[in-house]
């Protein structure tokens, strides 16, 4: 069965209107649980309840309410935090562009997918492609749900993706945090011996390699207690840093080595070389698929 649209309008770029449906490319498959009672294995209900008589309130009698600095509750309703947003139009509004490679990914928040709907495919194809080959994202507002979201319209493979934002405000700066000073600066030793390490360690990206580890070893538990046995509670235990620094990277190095029939030499080349970083709107590399899109697009 194929994925619903969450969400259907337009992708306003100044005067041009392209018709498009937004969908989710994430699934959640963490473990669900259901709190119940030790004694007979009832399932546990909550409540909405007054906190000073403990009666339980009524749907209908419930509203949001805003403590003030000055301790004052200020109630409203659903339609008046609505009008907070003015009308609403179902558009997604592009303010402007701006190289990729400038946002920090620490600004991304959810990705989506965007389709084209009757009508728009032509339009929304124009789109991806000069967005391909400028580099650029548009970053643009609107409303999913019940919230204004900032978000980033980058060219993905064939299509559009979505990405909602984080507002500057939501994100802590490092200069904030309580963090350690360097003692001293890194010696070209420690410099080399920790690039070479990196080259030992360096693979192609594959997400598939990479499986839900936490989620496999609950389920393991969870099918071990249904059948009976009895889980094990292990220690955890924090690894202790090793004070010698030159010599712990040296040894992570001669261990890779063992493991690889010999690391690969760190190149000048190599060094100089940034590391290539997938960002929202970064170019994809050309595939069969892409080469005959753009042929027929």
């Amino acid at each position: 069965m194929a994925p619903r649209s969450l969400w259907n309008g337009t992708l306003a770029v100044g005067e041009v209107i392209i018709p498009i449906k937004l969908f989710s490319v994430v699934q959640q498959h963490r473990v669900q649980f259901r709190e119940v009672r030790l004694s007979d294995g009832a399932r546990i209900r909550h409540q909405r309840v007054n906190s000073e008589s403990g009666e339980e309130v009524p749907s209908a009698e419930i509203r949001k309410a805003y403590e003030r600095e000055d301790g004052r509750q200020v109630v409203l309703s659903d339609d008046e935090i609505a009008a907070a947003y003015g009308p609403r139009t179902k558009a997604i509004q592009i303010e402007h562009f701006t190289d990729a490679a400038q946002i920090d990914p620490i600004f991304y928040e959810r990705p989506y997918m965007l389709g084209a709907q009757a009508g728009g495919e032509r339009a929304y194809a124009v789109m991806r492609d000069a967005l391909e080959r400028s580099g650029k994202v548009g970053i643009g507002r609107f409303v999913l749900r019940t919230r204004e979201q900032l978000v980033a319209v980058a060219p993905h493979g064939d299509a559009l993706r979505l990405y909602t934002m984080r507002f500057a405000d939501e994100l802590v700066r490092s200069a904030d945090l309580d963090l350690p000073a360097m003692d001293r600066e890194p010696t070209a030793k420690e410099m080399e011996m920790a690039e070479r390490l990196i080259d030992a360690l360096a693979a192609t990206w594959e997400p598939e390699r990479y499986e839900d580890r936490h989620r496999q070893a609950v389920m393991a538990v969870i099918e071990s207690k249904a059948a009976g046995r009895e889980v094990a509670v292990p220690e955890s235990k924090a690894p202790e840093p090793v004070p010698d620094l030159l010599a712990a990277l040296t040894q992570s190095v001669e261990q890779r080595r063992g493991h690889r029939g010999g690391a690969p030499a760190a190149t000048k080349a190599r060094r100089k070389t940034p590391a290539n970083k997938p960002t929202p709107g970064s170019k994809p590399k050309p595939t069969a698929a892409s080469k005959t899109r753009s042929g027929t697009s």
